[in-house]
Formats: structure tokens, sequence, C-alpha cells
């Protein structure tokens, strides 16, 4: 088999690099694959610089290592490159102890709230303690084994400190399968032992080999889809929420699809916007607080909604007060089971592009009502004049942003 004499931090950047996914066109791949890690942002302290650092320059053609001069805003950056990519690809940072690793847990905190890959190394105290205490080092007066970094657990989908170079051999694998899977996904954290970073251990050859990702599809459930497929087809008033979920699938053409074919409006969450082309004759705008008056009184009104690869937070919900009517029936399509069964929903446990062809093709020729159909037509035409009317006041002279305003203000006074 073979064996290679790495220190713990050279191994890891070399296992990183050798991470390869799948991405082709984001609606139907091809088989083109990227490295997983675009590369890794970076801070050097005494906590990460002689293991950690020396590492990353070794690998810097294969992993980039990108200087930052705020921990918080390396990681947030890091964030919204994932987002950009749909979830495909992602970044990972390293820090110092201290300061330098809380610096990333709000960042954590905004990962794991939006479901994104990030992962954070920050540099640890030392696992021989040895120095002990080290500079910045948290010392509890009833355990021993906490550090700075047990802050990122409550925020973290996967956590691990490492306190022994082998220990990657595990860890690293967990991470990744959480980095990389559309229920699970979110902020992974393995705190890194400063010592142990420059400690060698001789890893066995097959942990350097490329391997190359492929994002999981899961299917509906046959009894869910059934249940589904009976609450849509004694709906009155319809409505669809298409939710981020939509976009990290690659869902928008049978998100569209599945509108046009069954005469179905669209509400677009904030982490779903730019699911359906916004001249689309289905799409409604944004739903909830920040929502257009033709989602929010769609919300208002519907006997049942189809909510696709969203969480349904307060922001989209009113904090329920949209939902208002009773009897309604909600159904949740979402890969994670925890956002499925939000609500007292229907769950519908899927990816959100396979979910919906598979509830287009049991639906067969059915469409909403056509009473439905026509009322969405002219919420669209009475918030399509509200906002050329706040655009008309803006380039009037009156203030860009008071025509904006009002426009906001009519919204929130009609929901």
């Amino acid at each position: 088999m073979g064996t290679v004499r790495l220190t713990m931090a050279q191994a890891l950047v070399r296992h990183l690099a050798a991470q390869w996914v799948e991405t082709g066109g984001i609606e139907d791949e091809n088989g083109q694959r990227e490295r997983l890690f675009a590369g890794c942002w970076a801070i050097f302290g005494h906590g990460n610089v002689a293991g950690m650092g020396e590492a990353l320059y070794a690998h810097r053609e294969q992993l980039p290592t990108l200087r930052a001069h705020n921990e918080q805003a390396m990681a947030l950056s890091a964030i919204a490159y994932a987002k950009a990519k749909f979830r495909r690809r992602m970044m990972a940072v390293t820090t110092s102890i201290g300061p330098g690793a809380t610096n990333l847990v709000t960042a954590a905190a905004l990962a794991h709230v939006d479901r994104l890959p990030v992962l954070l190394l920050p540099g640890d105290i030392y696992a021989s303690r040895r120095p002990d205490p080290v500079l910045q080092q948290v010392e509890d007066f009833g355990d021993g084994t906490v550090s700075a970094n047990d802050c990122f657990r409550p925020v973290s989908r996967y956590f691990d400190r490492i306190t022994r170079p082998e220990q990657i051999l595990t860890a690293l694998p967990r991470a990744l399968a959480v980095l990389t899977d559309p229920a699970e996904c979110g902020p992974v954290t393995l705190a890194l032992c400063q010592d142990v970073q420059a400690e060698a251990y001789d890893y066995p050859a097959w942990f350097f080999e490329e391997q190359v990702h492929r994002i999981r599809r899961p299917g509906p459930d046959e009894a869910e889809l059934a249940a589904a497929v009976a609450a849509l087809r004694k709906a009155e008033r319809p409505l669809v929420i298409a939710g981020g979920g939509v976009l990290y699938s690659g869902a928008a053409k049978a998100l569209a699809g599945f509108a046009e074919r069954h005469g179905l409006p669209v509400a677009e969450t904030q982490a779903g916007k730019g699911s359906l082309a916004w001249n689309h004759p289905g799409n409604v705008g944004s739903i909830g607080v920040t929502g257009s008056s033709a989602a929010n009184a769609l919300a208002v009104d519907a006997d049942v909604v189809l909510a696709v690869g969203t969480r349904l937070q307060d922001f989209t919900t009113g904090s329920r007060a949209l939902f208002r009517a009773p009897g309604r029936t909600l159904i949740q399509l979402n890969a994670a089971v925890f956002d499925a069964g939000k609500h007292g929903a229907l769950p519908l446990v899927a990816d959100a592009r396979r979910g919906l062809d598979e509830l287009s093709e049991a639906l067969g020729s059915w469409t909403a009502p056509k009473a439905q159909s026509d009322r969405t037509r002219g919420l669209i035409a009475e918030w399509t004049a509200s906002v050329d009317r706040a655009q008309h006041l803006g380039v009037g002279g009156q203030g860009g942003v008071a025509g904006g305003g009002g426009a906001v203000l009519e919204l929130q006074v009609e929901v």
C-alpha cells in the first residue's frame, strides 16, 4: 500500500488539494469537474503559521492562499463564494488561536443558518499542554479541555479537535461528507492543535488519491409524493414558494416548466431570488416582510402552499401571519428532513429538481383553476403598476429613495 511521511498540516492540505467535484452545467451535469476547494483564506499567527502556513505555501498552485486583514470578513467572503457557486465549490479558512479564531464565529453562524459550506481551520492550544497556558488561551476553571474554539460547537454542522496527527484520516472524510451533502450542508470546524500541525506521521498513500464528489439527488418517497399530489389536486388557490434550494439544485428550468404546465403562481424568498425569470408570467415577486403585494395577497388566501427548497423563516412567512387561512395545507419539498417537517407541513423529502419533475409527472394534466390564474394576472399587473409609479417618482425629481420607500410602505400596509 505504501505510506507518505508528512506533518499533519501537510497531509491535510494535500488531501484537500486532491478533492474534485462534478459541476458541468448546473442545470444538467455533463461530467465536467473542478477542484472542490478554490483556495484557503488565511491570517497567520502563532497558532497556525508554522504548520498550516508552511503546508499551504508548498501547495500554493493547487490550493491558493488568499490573505486578508479581518477573520470574519474572509470567512464571509468564503461563504459568499460558496453561495455564488451554488454550493458546488467552496473555500477553507485558517486563523490563529484566541480572537483570530473567535472572529470567525459570527460568520460560522451565518453559514449554519443559510446552509452554506465553509471549512474553518482555526489553530488551537497545544495538545501536549507544553506550554500551558499559551498566549490567548481560555483557561476554564472547571474543564481543562476547553479552548476558544469550543465557541464553534453550536454553529458547526461538524466539529472536531485534532489532537493526534492520524485523526485527520477519519475527521477529513467526515468533514467532506457534511460539506457536500445537500441536506447536512453547512460550516465544518476542525480545530488544529498547533503542536500537532507540525507533528509527522506515516500516512497511507491512498489518502492523497484524487476523489471526485458528485452531489446526490434523492428522490421522493412514494407515499409522501402521493399525499402531495392529492393535496394539490384539491387546491382551489394554490401557490408555490421558491427558496434557495431551487438554485442550489439547479432546478430553475424544472420550476419554470412546473409552473407553466400546471398554471401555478410562484413567489420567491430572498435566498430564492432568480429562481424564476423576473418577467415570467407566473412570477409574483418576493414574498413576506419584504415581499410584493401580489405574492402576499396570494399567500394570505392560498389553500395549498408548495414550498420548494426553503426553510420558511419569519421574514418569508411574516411570522406566520401570511398563512392565516383555516384548513390550509403546506407541502414542504426539501432535501433536509429538518426543514421538510416545519409548520406542520406535509413533508416531501427530495432534491428540488428531481422532486419537481416527479411531482409534475404524477400530477399529469392537472392545472390550477382558471379563477386563480386570472387573479394572479390581475395582482401582477397591480404590483407592476406600483413599481412603475415608484420609479417615475424617483426619475421625476422627488427622490429615488422617497419613491422606493412609498412602494414599500404600500406593500406593508396591504400585507
